[in-house]
């Protein structure tokens, strides 16, 4: 385990209820309704959350990785990312697909950039050999 030399941030929520809660945090900048996957009510859920925190995450770890590849990456690049809530054997489970746009980039520059922002975002560490998780270029 690696232990961190320099805190550079700290989130801090706090949230009740749980999947059909709320969450708020500290500075009153996320305040937002919990609802289970698929209920139709109103809020969000952890996966979804998740998916939104990591693909920022990975946006800005590509912009890193796309400067050891000298190349800039386009305006409109993004990152849809599906995470999955399912079981296995009665237990609980996640797994994710993480599917980059990088227009006007070729697609073996891309793929690169996406292999070594894996290696480089701080939520990609965190799951590594933890749950499956598919990375492709659109």
């Amino acid at each position: 385990m690696t232990i961190i030399d320099k805190v550079l941030y700290t989130g801090k929520t706090h949230t009740t209820g749980g999947r059909e809660g709320a969450a708020r945090s500290e500075d009153g900048a996320l305040d937002i309704k919990l609802s289970p996957p698929g209920s139709g009510k109103p809020g969000t859920n952890p996966e979804q959350l998740f998916a939104a925190g990591w693909s920022a995450c990975f946006l800005g770890a590509m912009s890193r990785a796309a400067g050891k590849h000298q190349v800039r990456l386009p305006a409109d690049t993004s990152v849809d990312a599906e995470v999955d809530l399912g079981t296995t054997d009665g237990e609980f489970f996640l797994q994710a697909r993480l599917t980059v746009t990088l227009p006007g980039v070729e697609r073996d520059v891309a793929q690169a950039i996406i292999e070594d922002a894996h290696q480089i975002c701080p939520y990609s560490k965190a799951t590594r050999g933890n749950i499956n998780v598919e990375l492709k270029v659109a």
